[in-house]
């Protein structure tokens, strides 16, 4: 047993001798900042990427008047995307708490957005003003795709 040990040691050893003395060639850059692709919530909220990079859906609470406001943008989050729905449906869990949350399609006259063709949407509730951080689901059908128990975590 110990010639077996013997070969198998001085193999392991010349194999990391072998890897020391190599030059690397990818000192000098950083492979995560050079993958890295972030984008910014344009209304200040929180991003939640939807499909493989397909959309985003930006959660902005507002504490003092309890309001969520969830808006749905392209991919880059630079382009607001109309979906056909005069809801949208959000399982939030405060505290642990299964709160299931119906936000409300908003028309906005300056965008010609209406009410079931809008990328807005809200609603209000009392216990928005004091929580700050959960978590929670939502599905969701844009352009004919349905995202299912996609996450979130709103901390702001």
């Amino acid at each position: 047993m110990l010639t077996l040990i013997r070969p198998t040691l001085g193999v392991l050893i010349l194999c990391t001798l072998a890897a020391c003395g190599k030059k690397d060639d990818h000192a000098g850059h950083d492979h995560l900042a050079e993958h890295q692709h972030v984008h910014t919530a344009p209304h200040g909220g929180t991003l939640i990427e939807i499909g493989e990079h397909a959309y985003n859906l930006e959660l902005l609470r507002d504490a003092s008047t309890g309001k969520l406001t969830a808006w749905i943008l392209d991919g880059h989050a630079e382009n607001f995307v109309r979906i056909k729905s005069q809801t949208l449906e959000l399982i939030a869990m405060p505290s642990g708490k299964f709160t299931p949350l119906t936000l409300q399609a908003v028309a906005n006259l300056s965008t010609g957005e209406t009410v079931g063709d809008t990328s807005q949407f809200e609603i209000q509730a009392d216990w928005l003003k004091t929580t700050v951080n959960f978590s929670g689901i939502f599905t969701l059908e844009i352009k004919g795709i349905k995202f299912e128990k996609v996450e979130f975590h709103l901390e702001k």
